[in-house]
């Protein structure tokens, strides 16, 4: 069955890709800049009063598309934007026309948006329409930048460095970049042609315009760039990058302190005018955040986003066909231990990442590599008898090598096909792991049906039990275009396919299908500015056996208005019996009947000083017996306080009263109970930027989740119903299943950019768990034990620089003449560091 279905998709993929080009369209125009070379470098200080600006080409006539499409711009609001270049980098000026009174300029952040009107550039070196380099200049003076291309959106995880200044006037604001070619990558050509966008948005309205029209009904951002022309003689730059770093740690728990010292370096490699080397030679991730950790009582894993910077950024090509999970390297480590009675143990909650590499880039033809190497070092627990308090140590973790391999082609400016191999080879008697996916993102040159497909393949050597192969495919077909569309998918997975190792995949044994269709707008009407309806429906099996599993249908509305809120509500519908054939964690169904469940949520303009979020859902079943009823809520004010100050607090409830669920085990019998469950959060952020290089941050959460079993306990029939014949109750049980967990922490943060891409990061952070059976206590009794727990305090200041090769390269070549020597020296040294005038 597999192989008719892998020859079937092909069969589907090799008719689509021949149809899409034969399928023809007539290319829009685009507009085209020419730019000049200069011989004097523009003082990046946001004036535009050098020569070279007074006779630029000017791009102008900005096109509105979003919320309307097609406006043009009074001339009192106009925007025009000029270009240079050298044989260092690319400069871009723009004068923008508004009243200074109503440009909107927050600040914040590096990468965050706010509430400030921006201007960005979009540089597509290959011309090839799906890969860009994205740089943002908002009018409080804040940068931003991203990677950008079909299959990830954009990407604000890349960072890159590069010089802006703003200047705000009595008509406008206007704004200088410079952008070093170290910051893009691009063949040497003699007169190459870049595509190249422009884009502006007036925060106050969301209203977004750009330099070369964009239609948003259809198609990718990329497919409407414009050209730059007049580029000659570029010659790609070495692009070698240190970033040396050292890091003092203070971690206090429990009366026992450390401190520690660790120094590292990061660097990044321009191996050729298109692909980069990026290794992490000495990791250092003490300052990574804290994971919001929850009470787990289903029976897949938990899992936490990645926020080590090595492992967000630049990792599009390896994230096709999700056989890679970056938490996989340096998680928890994968042994059991056999402990005997007498025994405890202390096992490492992370294993030792050693050093990682990424080698990735793309050729101007259409073809992408991605190289990915880590390894971990081997990590033991200590094993104590409780009774002579000897204790010995073993591995719980082996030496251990991460790699990913990933060719990809694009073509047509829309679509891709790609191969992935994934591969962890562990010392010793451990498992090894490996993964294979085909992935194809084909879209059709109108831009208006897309087809996806994944192919993939794990296989498992358990070492000294039998290897396992298995197999997995998704497919995706729609129209993507207008305001009707509509998809079907469809996904499996045998009961062997597992990719653990180094991806995630909370299961297998799915045989399911999707429809959806969908109803939307993209222009204004009435108090709108835009809405969307959807409808869905989904049936699931299992491949073995090969049977029914769930049902479900429904749908959902969203709509903007015209006054920058937002609203939307949905519905789910379950009818009829439902088997579920994983909370019992035997294989077992597990049935319940007819759920239902429904919500809304509101969002007010963030323009306003006070902005509130807010989200509700309720449901329950239409079960004889059974009197499930949930409903949870949340609510999200946020106060901006002053273009510099911004708090924001989040309140989160969750009630399940009568659901019922896995408790325990007894003698490789699942034990089941009828519990209620309630969750309460509170969470609280605030953030001062002083100025775009100065900044301080609050994170605040805590967490308070208990669960309360009724008296009787169940066992589970083969016929997926529940008895209580068996006799298991909470006092026979021979443990209390009910739950008091509690967490708490906190972040204080201070960062301070110093010189171009060097920081220096101050991080202060506490954390306390408790756990406990006491599931009857109250808020301010959970809250009196968890303060009794041991508090963990740690405090690290960060100091990282950032050097450039060339500037490195420069200093060693002047030529020191004697007289005016020292003044050399010195000014050499400070382009070194790149520090800010």
């Amino acid at each position: 069955m597999n192989l008719r279905s892998l020859l079937t998709l092909l069969c589907f993929c090799y008719a689509f890709i021949c149809l899409a080009q034969n399928d023809s369209i007539p290319i829009p125009d685009k507009k085209i800049l020419n730019i000049e070379r200069t011989d004097q470098k523009p003082k990046i200080d946001g004036i535009l009063d050098e020569d070279i600006w007074q006779n630029a080409d000017i791009a102008t006539d900005f096109i509105q598309f979003r919320p309307e499409i097609g406006n043009t711009l009074p001339k009192e609001k106009r925007t025009e934007v000029k270009m240079t270049y050298d044989d260092k980098a690319i400069y871009v000026a723009a004068y923008l026309y508004d009243d200074p009174e109503l440009i909107m300029k927050q600040l914040v952040n590096r990468d965050n948006f706010g509430q400030t009107d921006f201007f960005s550039v979009i540089f597509n070196p290959n011309n090839d329409a799906q890969n860009d380099t994205n740089f943002f200049v908002f009018s409080s003076g804040q940068q931003a930048d991203a990677i950008a291309n079909p299959s990830i959106g954009e990407d604000f995880s890349w960072n890159a460095v590069w010089q802006s200044a703003v200047k705000i006037n009595d008509d406008g604001w206007s704004l200088e970049i410079e952008i070093p070619y170290r910051t893009l990558r691009f063949a040497e050509e003699k007169n190459p042609i870049w595509g190249i966008q422009f884009s502006r948005q007036f925060r106050r309205d969301r209203a977004q315009y750009t330099w070369n029209p964009v239609d948003p009904t259809k198609g990718n951002f990329g497919l409407y760039h414009g050209e730059l022309h007049g580029l000659s003689g570029l010659k790609p730059p070495t692009r070698l990058i240190f970033y040396p770093f050292t890091t003092g740690i203070l971690d206090s728990f429990d009366g026992e302190t450390e401190t520690t010292l660790r120094l590292g370096m990061d660097v990044k490699y321009g191996i050729t005018d298109n692909f980069t080397l990026d290794a992490t030679l000495i990791p250092d991730f003490s300052q990574a955040g804290f994971d919001n950790l929850v009470l787990n009582l289903g029976p897949f894993e938990q899992t936490f986003a990645e926020q080590r910077q090595f492992f967000t950024e630049g990792v599009d090509l390896f994230s096709k066909g999700g056989l890679f999970f970056s938490r996989r390297v340096g998680s928890a480590p994968t042994g059991e231990l056999d402990l005997a009675d007498n025994e405890e143990s202390d096992v490492p909650s992370e294993v030792k990442v050693l050093n990682a590499v990424k080698v990735s880039g793309r050729t101007k033809d259409g073809w992408g590599l991605g190289l990915f190497n880590a390894i971990t070092e081997k990590t033991f627990a200590t094993i104590t008898n409780t009774d002579t308090g000897e204790s010995r140590q073993e591995v719980v973790e082996p030496f251990a090598n991460y790699n990913i391999l990933v060719v990809d082609k694009q073509f047509g400016g829309n679509s891709a096909i790609s191969l992935i191999n994934t591969n962890v080879i562990r010392e010793g008697e451990f498992r090894d792991g490996n993964a294979t996916a085909l992935v194809a993102n084909l879209v059709n040159k109108k831009n208006t049906y897309r087809f996806d497909t994944e192919l993939r393949m794990s296989n498992v050597n358990y070492q000294n039990e039998p290897s396992e192969t298995g197999f997995s495919s998704f497919m995706f077909v729609g129209k993507v275009a207008g305001n009707f569309r509509y998809s079907f998918d469809h996904r499996f997975a045998d009961t062997k396919y597992e990719i653990n190792d180094l991806g995630l995949n909370f299961r297998n044994n799915r045989n399911d299908f999707g429809i959806d269709f969908s109803y939307q707008t993209f222009e204004p009407s009435g108090k709108l500015n835009n809405y969307r309806f959807n409808f869905f429906t989904n049936y699931r099996r299992l491949v073995r056996p090969d049977t029914f599993s769930r049902f479900n249908f429904g749908g959902g509305y969203r709509a903007f208005t015209k006054k920058l809120d937002a609203y939307g509500f949905r519905l789910n519908i379950e009818p009829g019996k439902q088997y579920d054939f994983f909370e019992s964690r035997d294989g077992r169904p597990f049935i319940f009947e007819n759920f239902v469940s429904t919500g809304g949520w509101i969002s007010t303009n963030y323009n306003r000083v006070f902005a509130i979020d807010s989200r509700a859902n309720i449901g329950t079943l239409f079960e004889d017996g059974r009197d499930l009823f949930t409903y949870d809520f949340n609510i999200q004010p946020r106060v901006r306080v002053s273009d510099k100050l911004l708090l924001a607090y989040g309140f989160f409830f969750n009630y399940r009263n009568g659901d019922r669920g896995y408790a325990t085990e007894v003698d490789d019998q699942p034990i089941l109970g009828e519990r209620n469950r309630q969750i309460i959060t509170n969470t609280l952020s605030g953030n001062y930027t002083f100025n775009p290089f100065h900044s301080l941050g609050l994170t605040f959460r805590h967490y308070w989740d208990t669960v309360n079993y009724d008296y009787e306990l169940f066992t589970l029939l083969d016929n997926g119903r529940l008895t209580t014949d068996s006799g298991f109750n909470l006092d026979n049980l021979g443990e209390d299943p009910n739950i008091n967990f509690s967490t708490w922490n906190v972040d204080l943060s201070y960062s301070w950019q110093f010189a171009q891409g060097s920081f220096l990061t101050a991080l202060y952070r506490n954390q306390i768990f408790s756990f406990d059976e006491n599931s009857e206590d109250g808020f301010s009794e959970s809250l009196d034990l968890l303060f009794r727990e041991p508090m963990q305090n740690i405090f690290s200041l960060r100091l990282q620089f950032f050097i450039d090769y060339n500037n490195v390269k420069s200093l060693f070549k002047k030529k020191h003449k004697g007289q005016g020597e020292q003044s050399d020296m010195m000014g050499n040294t400070s382009r070194l560091f790149n520090a800010f005038p």
